[in-house]
C-alpha cells in the first residue's frame, strides 16, 4: 500500500484531513466538557437519556425517607410534621431547580465539587466534593442497613445480623460495578415501583387493621396519635434533619399521616413493620428489590465521583485500560466497605438517616444552592437591584442560614439520639447478631 493510500501526504509527514475526519467519524460519539471524547471502544457516560433520567430520579427520590415519616410524626406531631414537610419540600424544590440552572450556565462542572472550586476555590472544592462523597456513602450504608432488615424479617432471624449486612453490601458492590447509568437505569424502574408499592400495602394494610401489631401478650395497643408532641430539642431537630431527603411532599404526607394515626408511638422504623407480622413479611418482600437499588445507586454513584476525580483529564477515563479498571473497581469495593462499616456501626436506621440529613444533606441542599444563586446574581448593577432581585437575595440567604442552624443543630440532635439507643434496652448494638427487624 502506498503511503497516500495509508492516509498520509505524499511526503509521508502527517495524516491527510480526509481520513483524519473518517477516524473520529466512526469512533468519536461526542466531547464532552467533563469526560472528553466519548467513544465507542470506551465507556459512553453520557447515554442515560431522559426516559432513564426519569427512572433515576424517581427512585433516588422515592427510598429511605418515606420509611421514616411515620416515626417523625411521632416525635413531632402530626401538624408540626405536616407544616415542616411542606416547608422543606418548598426549599428542596427550588434547589433542585438552582441546580439544573447552574449546570446549564456553567456546563463545564460535573459535581457539586466543581461548584464548590467556583464559589471558594480550592478549600471549596476539597470540602463540597468530600461532602457529596460522604453523603452517598451514608446513604448506601442506611440502605444496607434497610435490606438487613428485610432480611431479617423475611427470614425471621434465620441468621445472625451481621451476615445479613455483610450479605447486603456484597449484593450492593457487585451490582453498584455496573459501569456506567444507562446500564443500571432499568434496575431504577424496578426500585421505585417495588418501594411505592410496599409502602402503599403497608398503609392499607394499618388502615385495614385500624391499629398497631398484636404485643406479644396478646394486647392491641391503642393508637395513642398526638396532633402536637412535646419533643426535646434533641429529638425535634433530628427529626427535621430527617425531612431533608423529603421532595416526594404527597406519598410523604399521605403514609405518614396514616401510619402514624393509626399506630401512635407504635409505629416501627423503617415502617414496614407498622402492620403486623404476615403484613411486613409481604411488605419486606416487595420493597427488597427497591431496597437493593437505592443500595446499588448510591455506591455506584459515589464511586464514579472519586473514579472521575482521579482521572479526569486523563485518556484512562474513558478509554478500557488496566489503569481504568483497577480504578473503577477499587472505587466501588473502597465505598462499599465504608459503607458496610457505617451499617454495622450505627445500626438505628431512623438516627442514621437523621444523622445523614444534617451533617451532609444540609450543606448539599441548603448552603450549596442558596450560595449558587448569590454567585451568579450577586453582581449586578443599580438598575438591576428590582424587588424581585431582592427577594432572591433574602431567600439565598435565609437558605444558607437556615441550612447552617439544621447541619449544626441536626447533627447534635442524631448524635444524642444514637448514644441514648446504646443507652436503653432496646438499642442495637454495633456488629451486633440481634434482630433488627423488631424497631
Amino acid at each position: 500500500m502506498s503511503k497516500s493510500k495509508a492516509g498520509l501526504d505524499p511526503e509521508g509527514i502527517a495524516p491527510t484531513q480526509d481520513v483524519d475526519d473518517q477516524v473520529i467519524a466512526e469512533k468519536v460519539i461526542e466531547h464532552d466538557a467533563v469526560f472528553g471524547q466519548i467513544t465507542e471502544d470506551g465507556p459512553n457516560f453520557r447515554d442515560v437519556g431522559w426516559i432513564g433520567t426519569t427512572a433515576l430520579m424517581m427512585k433516588t427520590q422515592i427510598g429511605l425517607g418515606v420509611l421514616s415519616m411515620p416515626a417523625i410524626f411521632n416525635v413531632l406531631g402530626i401538624i408540626p410534621g405536616v407544616i415542616l414537610i411542606l416547608v422543606i419540600a418548598a426549599i428542596t424544590t427550588w434547589a433542585d431547580w438552582m441546580v439544573g440552572v447552574f449546570k446549564l450556565r456553567h456546563t463545564h462542572v460535573y459535581g457539586v465539587d466543581d461548584v464548590g472550586y467556583m464559589l471558594f476555590g480550592r478549600m471549596g472544592y476539597e470540602l463540597f466534593g468530600a461532602s457529596f462523597c460522604l453523603l452517598y456513602v451514608f446513604v448506601s450504608g442506611s440502605a444496607i442497613l434497610s435490606i438487613s432488615i428485610a432480611l431479617n424479617a423475611l427470614s425471621t432471624h434465620a441468621v445472625c445480623t451481621a451476615v445479613f449486612v455483610a450479605v447486603s453490601a456484597i449484593a450492593g458492590f457487585m451490582f453498584s460495578s455496573i459501569q456506567t447509568l444507562g446500564r443500571i437505569s432499568w434496575l431504577a424502574w424496578i426500585g421505585a415501583f417495588c418501594i411505592i408499592v410496599s409502602v402503599f400495602v403497608v398503609t392499607i394494610g394499618v388502615g385495614v387493621q385500624g391499629h398497631a401489631p398484636m404485643t406479644a401478650e396478646g394486647i392491641i395497643p391503642v393508637s395513642d396519635y398526638k396532633l402536637f408532641n412535646n419533643p426535646t430539642f434533641a429529638e425535634a431537630i433530628s427529626a427535621v434533619s430527617t425531612l431533608v431527603f423529603t421532595t416526594v411532599t404527597t406519598i410523604y404526607i399521605v403514609i405518614g399521616v396514616v401510619v402514624y394515626y393509626y399506630c401512635g408511638s407504635y409505629v416501627s422504623s423503617p415502617a414496614l413493620g407498622s402492620a403486623g407480622p404476615k403484613i411486613k413479611k409481604a411488605a419486606y418482600g416487595i420493597a427488597l428489590p427497591g431496597l437493593l437499588v437505592s443500595a446499588v445507586l448510591f455506591l455506584h454513584l459515589s464511586a464514579k465521583h472519586i473514579f472521575i476525580r482521579i482521572l479526569r483529564g486523563s485518556n484512562h477515563l474513558t478509554t478500557r485500560t488496566p489503569i481504568h479498571w483497577v480504578t473503577w473497581f477499587g472505587s466501588t469495593f473502597t465505598v462499599t466497605i465504608c459503607a458496610y462499616v457505617i451499617a454495622s456501626g450505627i445500626p438505628v436506621f431512623s438516627t442514621l438517616v437523621a444523622l445523614i440529613g444534617a451533617l451532609l444533606g444540609t450543606l448539599l441542599t441548603f448552603q450549596s444552592t442558596g450560595c449558587m444563586w448569590l454567585y451568579d446574581n450577586w453582581k449586578v448593577s443599580k438598575e438591576e437591584r428590582t424587588w424581585k432581585w431582592k427577594l432572591g437575595v433574602a431567600w439565598s440567604i435565609f437558605v444558607v442560614v437556615s441550612g447552617m442552624f439544621l447541619m449544626v443543630a441536626g447533627t447534635y440532635g442524631a448524635i444524642v439520639d444514637i448514644l441514648n439507643s446504646y443507652r436503653t434496652s432496646g438499642g442495637s448494638a454495633a456488629w451486633s447478631c440481634a434482630d433488627n427487624s423488631n424497631s
